[in-house]
């Protein structure tokens, strides 16, 4: 990974490897637990020596934008229900992959521009959080909603944001300390298709590289329309400039390229919360490829060679993207999550354990990959990746 952002993306204003935040947190306490994938501390709130503490924000990112777009054109606030769901599942899933089962207390934040979104733009928002969090307890997550925020901030918001912060207490022998070493298996879980408790199909987008995938996707007729929908320090030669309408058919799936791209984040606590229950401490480490992608990894293993040579073919979404963006294979695998976003590291002979539990719920996995000791001088973790003829090193 290198410490400077390049491509189409970093010159949006974005990055994929978030090197200046890493540079001014590198060097904080990494809690108790110091490769876990989350921080983690001591029960500040309870005091109990057998339990810990895990905060963690995120937010849906610009994909609040997409739902904008939609709704501009079609007066549908219900799609920002979705959104909803992206900024939970982007706190969830973090928090899974250290262990945390329950004990879940979620707030939101709402800043929109008032006079471009309304208030049927708040009541979705509300009632689709409300719903997905109905969902989650439905599969035995213990998560309930706290209240949160919602501000009027036009001078500073051009459309509307959504983010949540999640805390939970959890028992410190559930927990999932990450800095995981060789000899591993990697066992992806599809980000694509459809779920039994989704009820949708679903693209596999999640929430990460959405500015690059509707400015490469979508066409200048979003840009001239709704000048509010993009940051005019960009070139204008990098916003909005590719063939489609949000209406349009995307190639090679059911779905339209609206649909695609608003796909909501899918959440894998039903399954994992299954893992966890039938074969507790079979997860010697979880990934959840958001933010960096498929490098991901790099930050939260113990002198790793991480080889991932038998990934999931492409999804149709992500095909098109660099179709359409001439972005490197590089930059994709590190932007975008390519078809898998949640890993699972366990002994080789434990796979099919993992493999039948995500294919009960209709989502596939396979292996993708595995662990093996560094070949740095160092010892420092480093990525191998082959996809599509390519051999990718990180």
């Amino acid at each position: 990974m290198t410490t400077k952002d390049q491509g189409r993306y970093a010159a949006r204003g974005v990055s994929a490897s978030k090197a200046d935040v890493h540079k001014a947190v590198d060097h904080l306490d990494r809690g108790l637990y110091p490769k876990a994938f989350c921080k983690i501390t001591a029960d500040y709130l309870g005091g109990d020596p057998s339990r810990c503490m895990v905060i963690h924000s995120d937010g849906s990112g610009t994909k609040s934008i997409l739902a904008y777009l939609h709704y501009q054109e079609n007066g549908d606030a219900s799609v920002f229900e979705g959104i909803s769901q992206d900024s939970i599942v982007m706190n969830l899933d973090d928090l899974l992959c250290v262990g945390v089962r329950d004990g879940i207390l979620l707030s939101s934040t709402i800043n929109r521009n008032a006079n471009r979104c309304g208030a049927d733009v708040i009541a979705s928002l509300i009632g689709g959080n409300e719903k997905f969090v109905k969902v989650l307890q439905d599969h035995g997550l213990g998560v309930v909603n706290g209240g949160g925020e919602t501000a009027d901030m036009g001078d500073v918001i051009r459309t509307v944001s959504v983010d949540t912060c999640a805390v939970a207490s959890m028992k410190r022998k559930d927990v999932i300390p990450g800095g995981m070493g060789p000899g591993l298996a990697i066992v992806g879980m599809a980000s694509f298709g459809q779920a039994n408790y989704e009820d949708k199909e679903n693209s596999g987008i999640g929430s990460n590289g959405l500015t690059s995938a509707r400015h490469d996707l979508l066409n200048p007729h979003y840009r001239e329309t709704y000048p509010e929908a993009w940051d005019p320090e960009v070139d204008p030669e990098l916003v909005y400039c590719g063939p489609y309408r949000l209406s349009d058919p995307l190639p090679g799936s059911s779905l339209n390229v609206g649909e695609a791209l608003l796909s909501p984040t899918r959440t894998y606590a039903p399954i994992l919360l299954e893992l966890f229950k039938k074969h507790p401490g079979l997860a010697k480490g979880l990934i959840h490829c958001t933010g960096g992608a498929q490098t991901k990894c790099l930050r939260f293993g113990e002198g790793i060679h991480f080889i991932k040579d038998q990934l999931f073919d492409v999804p149709p979404i992500f095909t098109e993207i660099q179709k359409h963006s001439g972005t490197t294979s590089k930059e994709m695998y590190q932007v975008y999550n390519m078809g898998h976003r949640m890993e699972v590291y366990c002994d080789p002979a434990d796979v099919i354990k993992v493999i039948e539990i995500a294919g009960s719920f209709g989502v596939q996995a396979q292996v993708i990959g595995r662990t093996e000791t560094s070949t740095r001088d160092d010892g420092s973790c480093h990525l191998t990746l082959k996809a599509n003829g390519e051999t990718l090193t990180y």
